[in-house]
């Protein structure tokens, strides 16, 4: 959170993104292979009017179940 957020307050745009299988990262970084990746995180400049939604967190007696 707090690297997603340090980049964006720089004026960058990212994602977190997991693909699976990630094992052709290993290949295409040269990287061993009892090093194993788990996230990628794209970093770049936002295109001219590109807009991030405004999302906002659900109230959590929207979510909470109680058993």
């Amino acid at each position: 959170g707090l690297l997603l957020t340090a980049l964006h307050q720089a004026g960058l745009a990212t994602l977190t993104h997991t693909p699976s299988p990630m094992r052709w990262i290993n290949h295409v970084l040269k990287r061993p292979p009892h090093e194993r990746p788990f996230v990628v995180i794209p970093v770049g400049h936002p295109a001219d009017g590109a807009e991030v939604p405004d999302i906002t967190r659900k109230a959590l007696d929207d979510v909470l179940v109680e058993l």
